[in-house]
């Protein structure tokens, strides 16, 4: 049960080490951290994402700004509650995650995601000022003990066209890679505050077939 779980949700990026450690939660006397980690994009620019790494699997005290870490794992989300409102906040949950040089990797910055889920709000169709396709998806991939994780994913050209058909409940499978997005959040009629968004950028999706229901 736990192993096809699992496989809906997968995530490996590799990039350069650019935070310290911070101390994230405890869970049954395991410590899990929030590091940041750059990766390169084909233009040469980069996405910031945060990992989550449990003290277990690397040295949580040192300091490993201009390494590169690569990592295994899930994106996952939790709600956190701020200003009267729950917050998603997203980070890759690292599940192996080892220190690598450049030289070493099969492939220079990777950064894949695989997702199996359910639309869970109905999708969000538009245009650029340049008449660029979009399409705004919010995914619900199931992980044990009957929770879930929200994935926000953004779909492009021909594959935003074929999202906006999607129903709440359609599932759906998305390939691409794991993206960070500045905006500009309006707190008041004189106050506005930089943040950072974190979303799935879509290369490839497909419609799947809804689970059967077993005894």
């Amino acid at each position: 049960m736990l192993d096809k779980v699992f496989t809906n949700n997968q995530v490996t990026i590799a990039g350069e080490v650019v935070s310290e450690f911070t101390f994230s939660h405890e869970v049954y006397g395991e410590h899990f951290y929030i590091v940041n980690i750059a990766v390169c994009r084909l233009s040469n620019s980069y996405d910031v994402i945060p990992v989550m790494v449990s003290e277990r699997l690397i040295d949580v005290t040192s300091d490993y700004r201009g390494c590169v870490l690569q990592v295994s794992g899930q994106f996952r989300s939790y709600n956190r509650h701020e200003e009267n409102r729950n917050r998603l906040v997203l980070s890759v949950f690292a599940r192996e995650a080892v220190l690598a040089s450049q030289e070493d990797e099969d492939e220079q910055n990777p950064n894949h995601i695989f997702l199996d889920g359910y639309v869970c709000k109905h999708p969000v169709y538009r245009k650029t000022p340049l008449g660029r396709e979009i399409a705004d998806l919010l995914l619900a991939v199931n992980r044990p003990y009957g929770k879930s994780d929200y994935i926000p994913c953004i779909a492009w050209g021909r594959n935003a066209r074929f999202a906006s058909g999607f129903e709440v409940g359609t599932r759906v499978r998305v390939w691409g890679r794991v993206q960070s997005r500045e905006y500009t959040k309006k707190l008041s009629e004189t106050e506005c505050e930089k943040r950072v968004a974190y979303e799935v950028s879509i290369s490839k999706l497909e419609e799947g077939e809804p689970e059967n229901e077993t005894a």
